[in-house]
Protein backbone atom coordinates (compact mmCIF):
# COMPACT_ATOMS: atom_id res chain seq x y z
CA UNK A 1 0.00 0.00 0.00
CA UNK A 2 1.28 3.28 -0.93
CA UNK A 3 0.32 6.21 0.94
CA UNK A 4 0.88 10.25 -0.08
CA UNK A 5 0.98 12.37 2.73
CA UNK A 6 0.91 16.38 1.98
CA UNK A 7 0.81 18.94 4.98
CA UNK A 8 -0.49 22.17 4.90
CA UNK A 9 -3.20 22.88 1.98
CA UNK A 10 -5.42 26.43 1.46
CA UNK A 11 -6.64 27.43 -1.60
CA UNK A 12 -5.95 31.62 -1.57
CA UNK A 13 -7.19 34.48 -3.30
CA UNK A 14 -3.81 33.97 -5.59
CA UNK A 15 -5.77 30.25 -7.18
CA UNK A 16 -8.78 29.91 -5.84
CA UNK A 17 -10.07 29.86 -9.17
CA UNK A 18 -7.69 27.38 -10.38
CA UNK A 19 -8.76 25.11 -7.34
CA UNK A 20 -12.60 25.98 -8.87
CA UNK A 21 -11.72 24.79 -12.07
CA UNK A 22 -9.84 21.82 -11.00
CA UNK A 23 -6.88 22.81 -12.73
CA UNK A 24 -4.53 19.65 -10.94
CA UNK A 25 -1.54 21.00 -13.52
CA UNK A 26 -1.41 24.36 -13.25
CA UNK A 27 -1.82 23.68 -8.66
CA UNK A 28 0.38 20.98 -8.65
CA UNK A 29 2.79 20.16 -11.12
CA UNK A 30 4.38 17.04 -11.85
CA UNK A 31 2.92 15.96 -8.01
CA UNK A 32 0.21 15.03 -10.93
CA UNK A 33 2.26 11.99 -11.94
CA UNK A 34 3.72 10.83 -8.59
CA UNK A 35 -0.03 11.12 -7.53
CA UNK A 36 -0.99 8.31 -10.37
CA UNK A 37 1.11 5.61 -8.55
CA UNK A 38 -0.39 5.56 -5.43
CA UNK A 39 -3.47 4.29 -3.23
CA UNK A 40 -3.98 6.93 -0.57
CA UNK A 41 -3.55 10.75 -0.89
CA UNK A 42 -3.53 12.70 2.26
CA UNK A 43 -3.50 16.20 2.73
CA UNK A 44 -4.18 18.61 5.50
CA UNK A 45 -7.28 21.21 4.64
CA UNK A 46 -5.89 23.96 6.79
CA UNK A 47 -9.03 26.45 6.46
CA UNK A 48 -12.74 26.51 5.96
CA UNK A 49 -14.50 25.91 3.11
CA UNK A 50 -17.22 28.27 3.41
CA UNK A 51 -18.87 31.61 2.16
CA UNK A 52 -19.89 32.32 5.74
CA UNK A 53 -18.58 35.96 6.69
CA UNK A 54 -18.82 35.11 10.02
CA UNK A 55 -15.11 35.38 11.87
CA UNK A 56 -14.31 33.72 15.26
CA UNK A 57 -12.52 36.30 17.54
CA UNK A 58 -8.52 35.32 17.55
CA UNK A 59 -4.81 36.31 16.91
CA UNK A 60 -4.04 35.63 13.64
CA UNK A 61 -5.69 34.99 10.00
CA UNK A 62 -8.69 33.58 9.59
CA UNK A 63 -8.52 30.84 6.29
CA UNK A 64 -11.72 30.41 4.41
CA UNK A 65 -12.30 29.41 0.55
CA UNK A 66 -15.45 28.92 -1.59
CA UNK A 67 -16.87 25.59 -1.08
CA UNK A 68 -16.47 24.54 -4.68
CA UNK A 69 -12.79 25.13 -4.41
CA UNK A 70 -13.00 21.19 -3.09
CA UNK A 71 -12.70 20.34 -7.33
CA UNK A 72 -9.09 21.19 -6.76
CA UNK A 73 -8.95 17.82 -3.91
CA UNK A 74 -10.94 15.40 -6.21
CA UNK A 75 -8.82 16.74 -9.14
CA UNK A 76 -5.57 15.78 -7.57
CA UNK A 77 -7.38 12.59 -6.33
CA UNK A 78 -7.04 13.88 -2.21
CA UNK A 79 -8.74 11.13 -1.05
CA UNK A 80 -8.73 11.40 3.01
CA UNK A 81 -8.69 15.32 4.65
CA UNK A 82 -7.02 16.10 7.38
CA UNK A 83 -8.86 19.07 9.60
CA UNK A 84 -7.73 18.77 13.11
CA UNK A 85 -5.72 22.04 12.80
CA UNK A 86 -6.04 25.74 14.39
CA UNK A 87 -8.23 26.92 11.00
CA UNK A 88 -10.68 24.81 10.90
CA UNK A 89 -13.50 26.91 13.18
CA UNK A 90 -12.21 30.22 11.39
CA UNK A 91 -15.60 30.79 10.93
CA UNK A 92 -17.71 28.89 13.26
CA UNK A 93 -19.34 25.97 13.76
CA UNK A 94 -21.26 27.34 10.47
CA UNK A 95 -17.75 27.17 8.65
CA UNK A 96 -16.91 24.01 9.51
CA UNK A 97 -20.02 22.58 8.76
CA UNK A 98 -20.24 23.81 5.38
CA UNK A 99 -16.61 22.44 5.49
CA UNK A 100 -17.83 18.86 5.66
CA UNK A 101 -20.79 19.25 3.27
CA UNK A 102 -18.21 20.07 0.92
CA UNK A 103 -16.18 17.26 1.70
CA UNK A 104 -19.30 15.01 1.95
CA UNK A 105 -20.90 16.35 -1.62
CA UNK A 106 -17.05 15.79 -3.01
CA UNK A 107 -17.48 11.64 -1.53
CA UNK A 108 -13.84 12.73 0.26
CA UNK A 109 -13.90 11.33 4.30
CA UNK A 110 -12.21 13.57 6.61
CA UNK A 111 -10.83 12.63 10.35
CA UNK A 112 -10.17 14.74 13.41
CA UNK A 113 -13.04 16.76 14.31
CA UNK A 114 -16.74 16.04 16.08
CA UNK A 115 -19.10 17.43 17.28
CA UNK A 116 -17.96 17.94 20.87
CA UNK A 117 -14.33 16.81 21.77
CA UNK A 118 -15.20 13.22 22.98
CA UNK A 119 -16.49 13.01 19.53
CA UNK A 120 -13.40 14.56 18.18
CA UNK A 121 -11.45 11.74 19.38
CA UNK A 122 -12.77 8.97 17.29
CA UNK A 123 -9.85 7.13 15.59
CA UNK A 124 -10.13 7.08 11.72
CA UNK A 125 -9.52 3.42 9.51
CA UNK A 126 -8.08 2.96 5.81
CA UNK A 127 -7.59 0.00 3.88
CA UNK A 128 -6.14 -1.30 1.18
CA UNK A 129 -4.15 -4.71 -0.09
CA UNK A 130 -5.03 -6.42 2.97
CA UNK A 131 -3.75 -3.93 5.44
CA UNK A 132 -5.53 -1.96 7.67
CA UNK A 133 -3.88 1.61 8.39
CA UNK A 134 -5.26 3.75 11.98
CA UNK A 135 -4.64 7.94 12.25
CA UNK A 136 -5.10 9.74 14.82
CA UNK A 137 -5.16 13.57 14.11
CA UNK A 138 -4.50 15.84 16.14
CA UNK A 139 -4.02 19.62 17.02
CA UNK A 140 -2.56 21.91 19.66
CA UNK A 141 -4.80 24.43 21.85
CA UNK A 142 -5.39 27.12 18.84
CA UNK A 143 -8.71 28.71 18.96
CA UNK A 144 -10.37 25.46 16.90
CA UNK A 145 -10.30 22.65 19.24
CA UNK A 146 -13.52 21.24 20.24
CA UNK A 147 -14.41 21.80 23.66
CA UNK A 148 -17.39 20.05 25.88
CA UNK A 149 -20.49 22.02 24.19
CA UNK A 150 -19.01 23.25 20.99
CA UNK A 151 -17.59 20.80 17.40
CA UNK A 152 -14.39 21.39 16.79
CA UNK A 153 -10.86 19.94 15.42
CA UNK A 154 -9.42 17.17 18.21
CA UNK A 155 -7.19 18.73 20.63
CA UNK A 156 -4.15 17.35 21.93
CA UNK A 157 -3.88 15.68 25.28
CA UNK A 158 -0.91 14.53 26.67
CA UNK A 159 -2.84 11.61 28.35
CA UNK A 160 -6.20 11.19 26.38
CA UNK A 161 -4.15 11.18 23.08
CA UNK A 162 -1.79 8.72 23.88
CA UNK A 163 -4.43 6.25 25.27
CA UNK A 164 -6.78 7.28 21.84
CA UNK A 165 -3.14 5.78 20.04
CA UNK A 166 -3.02 2.73 22.31
CA UNK A 167 -6.66 1.98 21.36
CA UNK A 168 -6.47 2.55 17.46
CA UNK A 169 -3.23 0.69 17.32
CA UNK A 170 -5.13 -2.53 18.90
CA UNK A 171 -7.74 -2.40 15.80
CA UNK A 172 -5.17 -1.67 13.05
CA UNK A 173 -2.18 -3.42 11.53
CA UNK A 174 0.22 0.00 11.58
CA UNK A 175 -0.62 3.72 12.68
CA UNK A 176 -0.09 6.95 11.65
CA UNK A 177 -0.26 9.84 14.03
CA UNK A 178 -0.19 13.32 13.19
CA UNK A 179 0.18 16.18 15.33
CA UNK A 180 -0.59 19.49 14.08
CA UNK A 181 1.61 22.10 16.71
CA UNK A 182 4.85 23.29 17.09
CA UNK A 183 6.66 26.72 16.40
CA UNK A 184 5.99 28.57 13.29
CA UNK A 185 8.96 28.92 11.36
CA UNK A 186 11.00 26.99 13.79
CA UNK A 187 13.01 24.26 12.53
CA UNK A 188 13.44 22.07 15.37
CA UNK A 189 11.60 20.63 17.57
CA UNK A 190 10.66 22.04 21.07
CA UNK A 191 12.16 19.53 23.66
CA UNK A 192 8.07 18.79 24.70
CA UNK A 193 7.61 17.42 21.01
CA UNK A 194 10.58 15.81 20.88
CA UNK A 195 9.33 13.67 24.05
CA UNK A 196 5.89 13.67 23.00
CA UNK A 197 6.38 12.36 19.65
CA UNK A 198 8.73 9.67 20.96
CA UNK A 199 5.64 8.42 23.67
CA UNK A 200 3.76 8.31 21.00
CA UNK A 201 6.04 5.26 19.45
CA UNK A 202 5.96 4.45 22.82
CA UNK A 203 2.56 4.25 22.77
CA UNK A 204 2.07 2.53 19.31
CA UNK A 205 2.62 4.30 16.30
CA UNK A 206 4.56 3.53 13.50
CA UNK A 207 5.02 7.07 11.86
CA UNK A 208 4.45 10.18 13.34
CA UNK A 209 4.16 13.44 11.37
CA UNK A 210 4.23 17.00 12.84
CA UNK A 211 2.96 19.40 10.92
CA UNK A 212 2.20 23.64 11.28
CA UNK A 213 5.56 24.98 11.46
CA UNK A 214 5.61 26.38 8.00
CA UNK A 215 9.28 25.41 6.87
CA UNK A 216 11.03 21.99 6.91
CA UNK A 217 12.25 20.30 9.72
CA UNK A 218 13.72 16.73 10.34
CA UNK A 219 13.77 13.43 10.65
CA UNK A 220 14.33 10.64 12.75
CA UNK A 221 13.88 7.01 13.14
CA UNK A 222 13.39 5.69 16.59
CA UNK A 223 12.21 2.41 17.76
CA UNK A 224 11.70 1.12 14.52
CA UNK A 225 9.12 4.25 14.07
CA UNK A 226 9.26 6.96 11.72
CA UNK A 227 9.25 10.55 13.08
CA UNK A 228 9.11 13.41 10.92
CA UNK A 229 9.23 17.24 13.15
CA UNK A 230 7.69 18.93 10.71
CA UNK A 231 6.96 18.81 6.66
CA UNK A 232 6.42 22.31 5.33
CA UNK A 233 3.67 23.54 3.42
CA UNK A 234 2.44 21.75 0.71
CA UNK A 235 0.13 24.38 -1.52
CA UNK A 236 -0.38 27.14 0.06
CA UNK A 237 0.36 30.69 -2.16
CA UNK A 238 0.04 33.33 0.82
CA UNK A 239 0.94 36.71 -1.01
CA UNK A 240 1.77 38.36 2.86
CA UNK A 241 3.91 35.04 3.63
CA UNK A 242 6.91 35.93 5.85
CA UNK A 243 10.47 35.05 4.06
CA UNK A 244 12.61 33.22 6.44
CA UNK A 245 14.91 31.66 4.40
CA UNK A 246 12.54 30.63 2.41
CA UNK A 247 11.15 28.07 4.77
CA UNK A 248 7.57 29.32 3.75
CA UNK A 249 8.42 28.21 -0.09
CA UNK A 250 9.38 24.68 0.24
CA UNK A 251 8.23 21.42 1.47
CA UNK A 252 8.13 17.72 1.74
CA UNK A 253 5.93 15.24 -0.07
CA UNK A 254 5.89 12.17 2.32
CA UNK A 255 5.06 8.68 0.42
CA UNK A 256 4.74 5.77 2.93
CA UNK A 257 5.15 2.45 1.22
CA UNK A 258 3.51 -0.17 3.47
CA UNK A 259 4.01 -3.95 3.43
CA UNK A 260 5.32 -6.10 5.99
CA UNK A 261 7.35 -2.88 7.31
CA UNK A 262 7.11 0.51 6.24
CA UNK A 263 9.53 2.63 3.76
CA UNK A 264 9.69 6.28 3.67
CA UNK A 265 11.34 8.41 0.98
CA UNK A 266 10.42 12.19 0.99
CA UNK A 267 10.12 14.40 -2.25
CA UNK A 268 11.09 18.00 -2.40
CA UNK A 269 8.52 20.48 -3.19
CA UNK A 270 8.65 24.58 -4.09
CA UNK A 271 5.95 26.80 -4.60
CA UNK A 272 4.79 28.35 -7.49
CA UNK A 273 2.74 31.06 -8.67
CA UNK A 274 -0.33 29.31 -8.65
CA UNK A 275 0.48 26.46 -6.57
CA UNK A 276 3.81 23.91 -5.67
CA UNK A 277 5.99 21.34 -8.11
CA UNK A 278 8.42 18.97 -7.36
CA UNK A 279 11.71 20.80 -7.30
CA UNK A 280 14.82 19.54 -9.39
CA UNK A 281 18.54 20.09 -10.16
CA UNK A 282 20.18 22.53 -7.51
CA UNK A 283 17.04 23.57 -5.93
CA UNK A 284 16.20 20.24 -4.70
CA UNK A 285 19.92 19.16 -3.91
CA UNK A 286 19.83 22.70 -1.78
CA UNK A 287 16.30 21.50 -0.27
CA UNK A 288 17.29 18.17 0.75
CA UNK A 289 20.66 19.05 1.79
CA UNK A 290 19.11 21.27 4.57
CA UNK A 291 17.01 18.29 5.59
CA UNK A 292 19.76 16.37 5.79
CA UNK A 293 22.00 18.84 7.66
CA UNK A 294 19.39 18.82 10.51
CA UNK A 295 18.48 15.06 10.29
CA UNK A 296 22.00 14.98 11.69
CA UNK A 297 21.58 17.49 14.38
CA UNK A 298 18.64 15.56 15.85
CA UNK A 299 20.62 12.16 16.22
CA UNK A 300 23.87 14.16 17.65
CA UNK A 301 22.02 16.13 20.20
CA UNK A 302 22.82 19.48 18.42
CA UNK A 303 19.40 20.34 17.32
CA UNK A 304 18.60 21.84 21.12
CA UNK A 305 21.07 24.79 20.09
CA UNK A 306 18.92 25.32 16.80
CA UNK A 307 15.77 25.47 19.12
CA UNK A 308 17.11 27.90 21.65
CA UNK A 309 19.12 29.89 18.85
CA UNK A 310 15.33 29.88 17.56
CA UNK A 311 13.68 31.46 20.91
CA UNK A 312 16.58 34.16 21.34
CA UNK A 313 17.04 35.19 18.21
CA UNK A 314 13.76 36.17 16.34
CA UNK A 315 11.05 35.01 19.12
CA UNK A 316 12.50 36.49 22.05
CA UNK A 317 11.08 40.65 21.61
CA UNK A 318 7.94 39.14 20.73
CA UNK A 319 7.51 37.58 23.45
CA UNK A 320 8.96 40.53 25.98
CA UNK A 321 6.41 42.81 24.57
CA UNK A 322 3.41 40.45 26.48
CA UNK A 323 5.47 40.43 29.38
CA UNK A 324 5.90 44.09 29.35
CA UNK A 325 2.18 45.01 28.72
CA UNK A 326 0.22 45.83 31.68
CA UNK A 327 -2.87 43.30 30.38
CA UNK A 328 -5.61 45.76 31.77
CA UNK A 329 -7.36 45.87 27.81
CA UNK A 330 -9.51 42.54 26.46
CA UNK A 331 -7.03 42.69 23.43
CA UNK A 332 -4.02 42.37 26.19
CA UNK A 333 -5.52 40.06 28.52
CA UNK A 334 -6.37 37.82 25.51
CA UNK A 335 -3.04 38.07 23.54
CA UNK A 336 -1.72 36.80 26.71
CA UNK A 337 -4.37 34.46 28.00
CA UNK A 338 -3.73 32.54 24.22
CA UNK A 339 -0.30 32.54 25.01
CA UNK A 340 -0.62 30.48 28.00
CA UNK A 341 -3.47 28.46 26.32
CA UNK A 342 -1.17 27.02 23.19
CA UNK A 343 1.36 24.64 23.63
CA UNK A 344 4.06 26.07 21.12
CA UNK A 345 4.17 29.27 23.24
CA UNK A 346 4.44 27.70 26.32
CA UNK A 347 7.51 26.03 24.97
CA UNK A 348 8.99 29.24 24.23
CA UNK A 349 8.12 30.80 27.54
CA UNK A 350 9.82 27.84 29.19
CA UNK A 351 12.87 28.61 27.39
CA UNK A 352 12.85 32.05 27.56
CA UNK A 353 11.96 32.21 31.42
CA UNK A 354 13.79 29.38 33.38
CA UNK A 355 13.17 29.45 36.66
CA UNK A 356 15.47 29.37 39.53
CA UNK A 357 15.33 25.72 39.99
CA UNK A 358 17.22 25.56 36.73
CA UNK A 359 20.35 27.34 38.43
CA UNK A 360 20.08 26.88 41.94
CA UNK A 361 23.24 24.94 43.00
CA UNK A 362 24.38 24.57 39.35
CA UNK A 363 27.67 25.21 39.00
Amino acid sequence: MRILIGADLVPTAKNEHLFIKGDAKALFGDVVKLREGADRFIVNLECALTDSDHAIKKFGPNLKAAPATVNGLRAIGVTDVLLSNNHTLDFGVEGMIDTMKALDDAAIPYTGVGKNDTDSRKPYFIEGNGKRIGIINVCEHEYTYAIPNRMGANPFDPFLTMQDIRSAKEQCDFLIAIYHGGKEYCKYPSPRIYNLTHEMVYCGADVVITQHSHCIGCYEQFEGAHIVHGQGNFNFVYPDAPNQDEGWFTSLLIELDIDKDIDIKFYPLVATENGCDIARGEKAKEIMGGFLDRCRELSDGRWLDGWREFCHAPAREYYHERIRGKNETEIEIQNFAHYLDCEAHTDVWRELYPTWNMTNDVE
